[in-house]
């Protein structure tokens, strides 16, 4: 049931934007609880580099003084992607288009990120 219940939002946020391509929910240690991705990618990678990356990104926004970290964005040459806390045990993932437009894919994953976490 819960299950379902991400995967319906992660479908929802896909839906909200023909920019997005795929997203994923990861547990923060890199498990795999939902995704919407494309064929031939791998779920246990894409989870695994999801959680290490915004591990990174905390520690770093911490010792940095940022304060508290609210995202990692990463581009790349074939587009986006997006990586934020869903709740305190879970991570959204987001890929996204090099033409995207960032703004509106930020408010759609703030969004999700606090659906999910209303799930999980």
């Amino acid at each position: 049931m819960r299950a379902e219940m991400l995967t319906s939002i992660l479908s929802d946020l896909n839906g909200s934007s023909a920019d997005i391509e795929a997203s994923a929910v990861v547990s923060t240690d890199g498990l795999m609880m939902a995704a919407l991705l494309p064929g031939g990618m791998d779920e246990d990678r894409v989870g695994a580099m999801s959680a290490a990356l915004l591990s990174l990104g905390d520690r770093t926004a911490r010792e940095l003084a940022r304060g508290t970290l609210e995202q990692v964005l990463i581009k790349g040459a074939n587009g986006y992607i997006l990586m934020t806390y869903a709740g305190t045990d879970a991570v959204l993932t987001v890929m996204a288009k090099s033409q995207a437009k960032l703004g509106l894919i930020f408010l759609d994953v703030k969004r999700a990120a606090e659906s999910l976490s209303k799930v999980i």
